[in-house]
C-alpha cells in the first residue's frame, strides 16, 4: 500500500518507523531537507523535500497514487488544507493531526465533512484519553479497551507483595473468583503468550483480559487500588492537561495544575475554572511539598520536557505517590526511565502509531474479518488486535479447541453483543462477534491469519 506522510517530526517519525516495518510504500515529504535525508538514512523510505499544499510537490510524491496520505505537521491549519488538496487529486484517504481544543471541540465534524479527511488525529486527546483509563485502575501500568470498554486489557508490572507471584496460571482462575484471562507475559525482554503451566515472577510484566467488572473484582481480591483517585496534580498547563482535567472534573476529581508560565496558568484557568492553578516551577522539591504532593492520590507529569516529566516522576515516587504517570516521547528515555523504576510512561506518538497502524491494516478489510482496533503493548513486543467477524469467515461455529493456532498467538476474548467471553476450547466464533487476539512476532491483517 502506497502511504504518503507529510510532516516528518516526532509524530511523523515514529509513523514512519511503524508503517515502514509492516512492507508499506511510505514516501516521506516535510519542507526541511535535512529532515527529509536523515528520515530517508533511518528507514527504507523515499523522501520528497516540499510543502503539501503545493502542486508539483504533491504530484512528486505521487500522491494521485496514494491509498492514503497522513498530514501531521505542527499546523493544524497546514494538515486540512494539504488533506483536502491530496483528496482533490486523487489520494483514496487522507487523515489530519488536528491539536486545537477549539476545533476538536466545537466544529471538528463540520470541517472532516467539508474538507473531507476520513479521519482527524488529535495526539494530546488520545494520550489524555489513555491516562484516564489507567486512572480507573491506578495499579494497572497501562489499560486498553474495546468495543465500547466491554472487554480491557490491564498491564500489571508484578512485585512481591502481590499474591499470584509463584503461582501457575492454571491455578490463578482456581484461586480468584472472575473470568480473566493472563494473556500475556514480559520477563527479561522476552515475550510469552502462556500456557495454564506458566508460572509467574517478581518483576513479570503481564496482560489480563477482563470485562471491566471482573477486572474490578479480580483488582479487589488481589489487594489492589481499582478506585478512581479523588485528587490528581498535574504539572503542565499543556493541551493534554486541557483535555485530562475537564475529564477529571467531570467526575468530581480535584485538579491542580502547576506551571512557571503565568500566561498560561492565566489562559488555562479560564477555560478550566475548577482546577486550581499554581504558578511555579515543577522541577523544584520545595515546590511540589508545599503544593501537598505527598497528600495527592496520582501526580502525572505532562510537561513538553521528558527530562523535566522523567525526573519530577522520581521525586514524586519518592514521596509514595500512589500513581506516578509521565508523559515521554523519545523511546530510549522511556525505556531508561521503566528500567529505573517508572512503571507508567505514555507516548503521544506512540498512541498516534498504533491508531495509523489499525488505520491501514483495515484498509486491507478481506473477506472474512476486517482490524477494528489494534494497539501494540510492551514496547512493541506485541501486539492485540480486534477483529469483525463477517458471515463468510471460514472458520465460524467451529469449536476452539478444534482451531489450530499459530505459534505466539491467542484468542484473548470474544465479544457478542455486549457480552464479553473469556474463551474456553468449547467456545465458538459467529458471525458478529468482535474477536481479540494476542500476538508476538506476526502481523496480522485478518482473523484468518491467526491460524497455522
Amino acid at each position: 500500500m502506497k502511504i504518503i506522510i507529510f510532516g516528518c517530526g516526532k509524530i511523523g517519525t515514529t509513523i514512519i518507523e511503524s508503517l515502514s516495518g509492516e512492507g508499506h510504500e511510505i514516501v516521506a515529504m516535510d519542507k526541511d531537507g535535512a529532515t527529509v535525508e536523515a528520515v530517508c538514512n533511518l528507514y527504507d523510505v523515499m523522501g520528497i523535500c516540499g510543502m503539501g499544499v503545493d502542486s508539483e510537490t504533491m504530484n512528486e510524491a505521487g500522491v494521485e497514487d496514494a491509498e492514503l496520505f497522513v498530514a501531521v505537521t505542527g499546523s493544524d491549519e497546514l494538515n486540512m488544507l494539504a488533506c483536502f488538496l491530496a483528496r482533490k487529486i486523487g489520494a483514496k484517504h487522507t487523515i489530519a493531526r488536528i491539536r486545537t481544543p477549539e476545533y476538536n471541540d466545537q466544529s471538528l465534524g463540520f470541517m472532516k465533512q467539508h474538507l473531507d479527511i476520513s479521519m482527524a488525529l488529535n495526539p494530546d486527546l488520545l494520550a489524555a484519553h489513555e491516562i484516564f483509563n489507567i486512572l480507573s485502575f491506578p495499579s494497572a501500568s497501562k489499560v486498553e479497551t474495546f468495543s465500547g470498554r466491554n472487554l480491557e486489557i490491564v498491564q500489571l508490572v508484578l512485585k512481591e507483595n502481590y499474591p499470584f507471584v509463584g503461582m501457575k496460571l492454571m491455578d490463578l482462575r482456581k484461586n480468584y473468583d472472575g473470568k480473566f484471562l493472563v494473556c500475556v507475559v514480559v520477563r527479561d525482554d522476552k515475550v510469552y503468550i502462556p500456557d495454564g503451566n506458566f508460572e509467574l515472577r517478581v518483576g513479570d510484566r503481564i496482560g489480563v483480559t477482563a470485562s471491566h467488572s471482573d477486572m474490578q473484582k479480580l483488582m479487589k481480591n488481589v489487594g489492589l487500588p481499582q478506585k478512581m483517585p479523588k485528587s490528581v496534580m498535574i504539572l503542565g498547563a499543556s493541551r493534554m492537561s486541557y483535555y485530562l482535567a475537564k475529564r477529571l472534573i467531570s467526575l468530581g476529581t480535584k485538579v491542580k495544575i502547576i506551571d512557571s508560565d503565568k500566561d498560561a496558568c492565566e489562559a488555562f484557568s479560564n477555560r478550566v475554572p475548577s482546577a486550581t492553578m499554581i504558578v511555579g516551577d515543577g522541577m523544584q522539591p520545595a515546590v511540589l511539598l508545599e503544593e501537598g504532593i505527598g497528600d495527592v492520590d496520582a501526580f502525572i507529569a505532562l510537561t513538553g520536557s521528558d527530562e523535566v516529566n522523567i525526573l519530577s516522576s522520581f521525586f514524586a515516587s519518592s514521596q509514595s505517590v500512589p500513581t506516578v504517570i509521565s508523559k515521554v516521547n523519545r523511546p530510549e528515555l522511556a525505556q531508561t526511565a521503566e528500567k529505573l523504576g517508572l512503571e507508567t510512561i505514555v507516548s503521544p506518538q506512540r498512541s498516534v502509531s498504533d491508531v495509523l497502524s489499525r488505520y491501514a491494516r483495515a484498509l486491507h478489510n478481506s473477506i472474512g474479518s476486517n482490524v477494528e482496533t489494534l494497539y501494540k503493548m510492551f514496547d512493541g513486543k506485541a501486539e492485540v488486535l480486534e477483529f469483525g467477524v463477517r458471515p463468510d469467515y471460514k472458520f465460524c461455529d467451529i469449536p476452539l479447541r478444534e482451531i489450530t493456532l499459530k505459534p505466539n498467538i491467542l484468542i484473548a476474548g470474544i465479544i457478542r453483543g455486549r457480552k464479553p467471553i473469556i474463551p474456553s476450547g468449547n467456545d465458538v466464533i459467529l458471525p458478529g462477534d468482535k474477536v481479540i487476539v494476542m500476538t508476538a512476532g506476526h502481523v496480522l491483517l485478518d482473523l484468518s491469519d491467526i491460524t497455522a
